[in-house]
């Protein structure tokens, strides 16, 4: 859940440090730090805060650290020991010979410490990271090992999950670094090397990547090429040196306040590029070669088992609707953290879908591998390239919805439901289960999504008005039906994510079995209520709250006039058929929520206490 960034090479090390840094910043802003080596002394510089904080004291009192070529740097999500300069990494040895920086966790840090302690080790931090810088160096005394040897050997002691890169003030030409379970890739330049958590750091410099897998390290020297061998066995591993496609404008604002609303906005863009040559409504016909590979298997699956966290399982929660419907398979839909721990009946009859943006997620990771070892097929649904999931899997479909840089998913929620639909209408026509005259009927809609969604970010006047009613409001409810159950679910989410405004979703039926309790005056609603689906039925929900002086606000179909006339604010949405309809009502719920934040004076990009990617349990 942290961001690491490291560079060596001919270049001036720390602006190039301080910039990825800053680019890493979705994945925790706790504290940053960095260590670079200047005359052969280290020199390690960290603080509580964010990135700009790091920034200011390097530029106050922290002497000229010009002509520097090497580098590593962090940000920090808070696990072991709270957000504070001390805690802050990177973490040096007790000798000062080694610096660490660690993305992860150590499970069994605590008897190691204990271990190192007796041995005489000391400790400032509360950080398992400094307990395993001390176990590298702890080895390299016992066995006058080189750095490389020492590392690996620490690694195989260690339980649980890291990305770390570590050097030695003794070789200023070298930087020794290791994967497993938290991402970490290395960017190739022209005798120069950049590593970090993602690939967005060095954009501008170079297009050529290596990613790590798990269980591999590498040592990086400078001039050389870079060597990587197995963490386990110590056997040479040829890397795969692949070209980005992603460029630097795709994770800048591009003259947008927030990433947020840029990534809202992009939104007919990314589902255009998800569904670009894999639906082609005017032949009829939708191509994808992950699920035509294992086609066999998706239509003779006993049920599909979708797993994922958070935004991630909403969509997933449309696609059972989708799926159910369409395709007429069971599908079942797990929250990825539970679904690894209660030992789940899975057989090679079942399909596992795995949805994350990043691709990193943790939990789903593990999910992954449990099902693999029990003999489903696991199909991966995710946005980076490159990325754990999607090397893990059997198959797979990438979003195409470009990096995604505000915490709070947006972009990424729609393109996973746009990719989920494209795979259930596959099925359905290669099952033969529906009519051919509804399948093109609904390519064609699929296909206008993107369209009436730019029409509808044409303006938000009204969004904005209702937000500046309700900023100060203590409790949100969320209701929908059916399609856009999910849909209350995820807008629930966004607003207690980036507003810190309590919020629940529901189902709009189950308002009686508990939440209408607290309903008054002072607790506003957000009905979901298009005009196709369980109109009638929603109808109903909005007078039971009314008749409790409940303050409605309404997503309805453009030129609705029966809610219009009971609820006490709409939102109005473009026309589409039911099954495509969260693509939609999702909109208006997203803007909503940023609003509300930004006139509450939230820090929308960069929630407290969450990360873009969840890479430790």
């Amino acid at each position: 859940m942290c961001g690491i960034v490291g560079y060596i090479g001919k270049r001036e090390a720390i602006p190039i440090v301080i910039k990825g840094l800053k680019r890493l910043e979705y994945r925790g802003y706790d504290s940053a730090g960095l260590a670079v080596l200047k005359n052969d002394k280290l020199k390690l510089v960290k603080c509580k805060g964010k990135v700009s904080d790091l920034e200011s004291k390097l530029t106050n009192g922290n002497g000229a650290l010009n002509q520097v070529t090497l580098g590593i740097g962090h940000t920090r999500w808070a696990t072991h020991g709270v957000p504070n300069d001390i805690n802050a990494h990177p973490h040096a040895s007790n000798s000062g010979k080694l610096v660490i920086i660690h993305n992860g966790i150590i499970e069994n840090y605590a008897s190691i410490k204990e271990a190192l302690i007796s041995r005489g080790f000391s400790f400032k931090s509360d950080t398992d990271t400094e307990v395993l810088v001390n176990l590298i160096e702890d080895i390299q005394n016992a066995e006058e090992a080189s750095l490389e040897k020492a590392t690996r050997l620490a690694l195989n002691q260690v339980i649980g999950a890291y990305a770390i890169a570590i050097f030695s003030k003794d070789n200023p030409n070298q930087i020794v670094i290791a994967k497993k379970g938290s991402p970490l890739v290395i960017g190739i330049g022209d005798d120069e090397f950049f590593l970090a958590s993602d690939a967005t750091p060095f954009l501008e410099y170079t297009k050529k990547a290596v990613y790590l897998e798990d269980n591999e390290m590498a040592v990086i020297n400078r001039g050389e090429e870079i060597k990587v061998r197995s963490i386990k066995s110590n056997k040479p591993i040829n890397p795969y040196i692949q070209q980005l496609k992603m460029d630097i404008e795709s994770i800048e604002k591009g003259g947008y306040d927030h990433f947020m609303l840029k990534e809202i906005y992009e939104q007919p863009r990314s589902i255009r590029d998800s569904l670009r040559g894999r639906l082609l409504a005017d032949k009829g016909l939708i191509r994808m070669g992950g699920v035509f590979e294992y086609r066999e298997k998706f239509l003779n699956a006993d049920r599909i088992i979708i797993v994922g966290c958070g935004t991630s399982w909403h969509a997933g929660l449309v696609a059972e609707y989708i799926f159910e419907e369409l395709a007429r398979v069971p599908v079942e839909v797990e929250y990825a953290s539970e679904f690894r721990y209660r030992n789940p009946v899975i057989t090679e009859k079942d399909v596992i879908i795995a949805i994350s943006q990043s691709g990193e997620t943790a939990d789903t990771l593990a999910a992954i591998k449990l099902a693999k070892e029990k003999g489903a097929t696991i199909f991966g649904i995710c946005n980076v390239v490159g990325s754990s999931i999607a090397r893990e899997t059997h198959a797979g479909a990438y979003t195409h919805a470009g990096p995604e840089i505000g915490v709070a998913s947006t972009k990424a929620f729609t393109a996973q439901v746009a990719v989920l639909s494209l795979i259930a209408l596959k099925i359905a026509y290669e099952k033969g289960v529906i009519k051919q005259s509804y399948f093109y009927q609904l390519l064609t809609e699929l296909d206008n999504i993107p369209a009436k969604i730019e029409k509808m970010l044409e303006s938000d006047a009204q969004t904005r008005f209702i937000s500046e009613l309700f900023k100060d409001a203590h409790n949100f409810l969320y209701l929908g039906r059916g399609y856009n159950f999910p849909v209350a679910l995820e807008g629930a989410l966004k607003l207690k994510e980036i507003s810190y405004i309590h919020a629940e979703g529901y189902p709009a039926a189950e308002m009686k079995h508990g939440p209408i309790a607290l309903i008054d005056e002072n607790m506003p609603v957000v009905v979901i209520a298009p005009k196709r689906g369980q109109y009638e039925k929603v109808v109903s929900n909005i007078q039971e709250v009314k008749a409790r002086n409940g303050r409605v606000i309404a997503i309805v179909s453009h030129g609705d006039k029966e809610i219009s006339a009971m609820a006490d604010h709409v939102i109005e949405i473009e026309d589409t058929l039911e099954v495509f309809s969260p693509l939609l009502t999702t909109i208006p719920l997203q803007l909503l929520s940023y609003h509300i934040a930004v006139m509450r004076g939230c820090n929308v990009d960069q929630p407290r206490n969450l990360a873009k990617s969840v890479t430790v349990e």
